[in-house]
């Protein structure tokens, strides 16, 4: 399940995200990231896996909607 490994990632538009890891939802299985923004209110969010290591292709820009930077 682990293909986003912990570390900072930057998405697509510049904003970084700090992936404390994976798991999977308690319901549905699905592979889930769970990550904190490192602006703003430094809150923690979750992301479907498969949105978060796909290709998106978005206001002129083709690639990944995060990559890891760090």
């Amino acid at each position: 399940m682990s293909e986003v490994e912990p570390g900072i990632y930057e998405h697509f538009k510049g904003a970084r995200y700090e992936v404390i890891g994976t798991g999977r939802h308690s319901e549905t299985e699905e592979a889930q990231v769970f990550y904190r923004k490192l602006y703003d209110d430094y809150s923690f969010w979750v992301r479907p896996l498969d949105m978060f290591a796909e290709h998106v292709e978005r206001e002129g820009y083709s690639g990944p909607r995060f990559r890891r930077i760090a």
